[in-house]
């Protein structure tokens, strides 16, 4: 649009925008806090797909009842206290800061984070980028691997958002990037500098990755 009437509401310079999203924590390292995290990640029907009737009762009965407290003094024993924050929070808010510095040199891009459960929330942090002109909004889940249970759940999330707004921005997805050669050089180069700082070298080095239920697989997703 080039011309617009005299009373027309400003229109913001447009800009491209990049969402970093990762799961998510709790706001606080204390079972209340942990209830509430629990409840909107194990509500959400991407991570657990069981008939509601059946797994509700389950959630809302002995889970948010019993794990909360336990769960909190787990997160008690890593959280930055000096900070405030759960280091994922923390983490993630430097990746995106790193990467706000490397895209630097072109002030038409804004970068962004945002947790699928939690603070900040996907939608508010859609809608800021929004606000501030961002026409075009690369939506970047921090999971190289996809799984419904994690880069689905934050594209639904992200699509309801966009579903509220008036005048929505063009929006696109990272693809699945674990076999991308920049991603395994940056582990690579991680494993080498924590061997470095050993005192031995150890004969195997084990990997480790998150698992997923049977079922998932059986309806074909691809994790």
């Amino acid at each position: 649009m080039t011309a617009v009437p005299d009373d027309h509401p400003p229109i913001a310079e447009s800009h491209v925008g990049v969402l970093v999203v990762n799961l998510g924590t709790p706001a606080a390292p204390d079972a209340k806090a942990v209830r509430a995290y629990l409840r909107e990640f194990l509500s959400d029907p991407r991570v657990v797909e069981l008939p509601r009737w059946l797994w509700w009762p389950i959630l809302h009965g002995p889970i948010l009842a019993i794990r909360p407290r336990r769960t909190a003094r787990l997160y008690a024993r890593i959280w930055d206290h000096e900070r405030g924050e759960s280091p994922l929070r923390v983490i993630t808010r430097a990746q995106a800061a790193s990467l706000g510095k490397a895209l630097a040199g072109n002030g038409a891009v804004r970068v962004d984070w945002a947790m699928r459960y939690g603070r900040p929330a996907i939608e508010d942090r859609l809608r800021a980028l929004a606000d501030q002109g961002c026409r075009r909004i690369l939506l970047f889940a921090l999971y190289p691997q996809y799984s419904a249970a994690t880069s689905a759940s934050v594209n639904d999330c992200a699509f309801r958002a966009l579903a509220a707004m008036r005048w929505q921005p063009a929006l696109r997805v990272v693809p699945p990037f674990h076999d991308h050669p920049a991603y395994i050089a940056a582990l690579a180069a991680t494993a080498e500098q924590a061997l470095a700082r050993l005192d031995w070298r150890p004969e195997k080095l084990l990997l480790s990755f998150h698992g997923m239920p049977k079922r998932s697989l059986e309806m074909g997703d691809p994790y």
